[in-house]
């Protein structure tokens, strides 16, 4: 790989080892996470570089999740960290209401030469949720400003993550993240999800079966609600946050042909597939299908500053530009940090480094390695399916009876601690997407701390049962 080569180690300065044992950890509540559970054992990582975290004691952690599905060309790269350091020191902030700079522009430049050819408008925001929350506003605005304003109701997905916001909460189909906040917004309705162990177990790539659940969007719930009040369907291409579902061979192309009978607006939501982890700049580019909208973020700074966007058709925004009397507001919606200098130039420097490392053509090269040993651990321990695509995995395990979660958070403390390997969990399934600049020994390394852990499990795991 040309470009950056990650440093060998990384070691902190002696006398960090006893953080854990002096850090006051009360005054941070944490989110999606068991506080309590976690403050009586804290996992502590003080130091990154490339493929590795290091933790409070100096211990080297290999990163299979690219820290939250983000970190896509490994930690600290030295171009990304430069650019944000030299923007600081020259311009700290600078306001986008009724203002700009430079690097916002660039940035807004870049990505819309980098998105799938039509989506050359991008609207900046600051992380995913409001990445999702600014799409909905867009596609409900943007029926109403064309006089259709019959169009209110948006739909989903079961076991959708389309992030915390109201917006997004209500299009999501996770019901934790829902059950404590009443109804959010109203007038939503949900797609099934396509997951079909039954039938696709241990698929390699997409799935064979069950394109002809994108039938139900027009069959079912547009029988009931009336294509007409449709304003938009949003997905996302794999569902990432749930446990690695993917599309069937056929589907998302049947929901495009659906949208477009219908006048609804495709949003893909690729806040997790965005910048290189199907081997290609969008998800969109892999499948082949173009949405109206994408939703971007984590990759998009390599998560270096918190960034987001929606990328959009150039009709659509310019449905606004005509709408509106001349000198006034087109669109009434922004955020503090729209287009942050810092962001914007870490943005910058993040495509720049996609772009002159290949890592989107390193991703897809790897795929296949990644594949085979992914599905190697089928026959282990509890091991129910295995399904993957790109450089993302999901790995399915067998319950404890009445304790969900339990066996999966054994396996992601047993990593940790006892193998030197972060892996994410979630319900009972283990969700791995390394950065993009992963080499073949240390998907060996992760694949084996993976399996030998597993050989270990027993039919009830010690580790209490936790909410991952």
């Amino acid at each position: 790989m040309k470009g950056w080569q990650q440093p060998s180690h990384n070691i902190l300065h002696e006398g960090n080892h006893d953080m854990a044992d002096t850090l006051d950890t009360s005054h941070f509540w944490m989110p999606f996470t068991a506080n309590r559970q976690y403050k009586s054992r804290p996992r502590l990582l003080a130091a990154a570089s490339g493929m590795y975290y290091t933790t409070d004691d100096g211990r080297r952690i290999l990163d299979g999740t690219a820290g939250l599905w983000c970190v896509n060309a490994g930690h600290c790269h030295p171009k990304i960290t430069a650019a944000i350091q030299q923007q600081a020191a020259t311009m700290d902030f600078a306001p986008t209401f009724q203002m700009g700079h430079p690097k916002v522009f660039e940035a807004a430049t870049a990505l819309a030469r980098m998105a799938p050819e039509g989506l050359n408008r991008v609207f900046f925001c600051n992380d995913g949720s409001e990445s999702v929350d600014t799409a909905l506003k867009i596609a409900l605005a943007y029926h109403r400003v064309r006089g259709d304003g019959l169009r209110t109701r948006l739909i989903g997905r079961e076991r959708g993550y389309h992030g915390v916001g109201f917006g997004g909460i209500a299009v999501g189909g996770i019901a934790g993240n829902r059950k404590h906040f009443g109804p959010a917004v109203p007038g939503v309705d949900h797609l099934r999800h396509p997951l079909d162990i039954a039938r696709n177990a241990y698929s390699r790539g997409l799935p064979k079966h069950g394109a002809e659940l994108a039938d139900e969007f027009e069959q079912r719930l547009l029988a009931l609600h009336d294509p007409a009040t449709v304003a938009a369907l949003i997905v996302e291409p794999i569902q990432g946050s749930t446990g690695v579902i993917l599309p069937p061979k056929g589907y998302l192309q049947k929901l495009r042909a659906i949208c477009d009978k219908y006048g609804i607006l495709l949003i893909f939501d690729e806040v997790i597939t965005g910048f290189g982890r199907l081997g290609a700049a969008f998800a969109a580019d892999h499948f082949g299908v173009v949405p109206d909208m994408i939703t971007c973020a984590k990759g998009l700074t390599n998560a270096a500053v918190p960034m987001g966007a929606v990328i959009v058709r150039q009709d659509i925004h310019d449905a606004f530009m005509q709408a509106a009397p001349e000198d006034t507001i087109e669109f009434f919606h922004g955020y503090t940090y729209t287009g942050h200098p810092l962001a914007s130039a870490a943005c910058v420097a993040t495509l720049e480094v996609y772009r002159e490392e290949g890592l989107f053509d390193r991703a897809a090269a790897m795929a296949p390695y990644f594949e085979e040993a992914a599905h190697s651990l089928k026959g282990l321990p509890y091991v129910k399916d295995i399904r993957n695509l790109g450089l993302v995995c999901g790995i399915e395990l067998e319950g404890v009876p009445g304790k969900p979660t339990a066996r999966a958070y054994d396996v992601f403390q047993k990593c940790f601690w006892d193998k030197g390997v972060l892996i994410r969990t979630t319900g009972d399934i283990i969700a791995l997407s390394p950065p993009l600049i992963i080499d073949k020994l240390q998907v060996d390394q992760l694949f084996a701390a993976i399996a030998e852990v597993l050989k270990t499990q027993q039919a009830i795991p010690q580790t209490d049962t936790v909410a991952a």
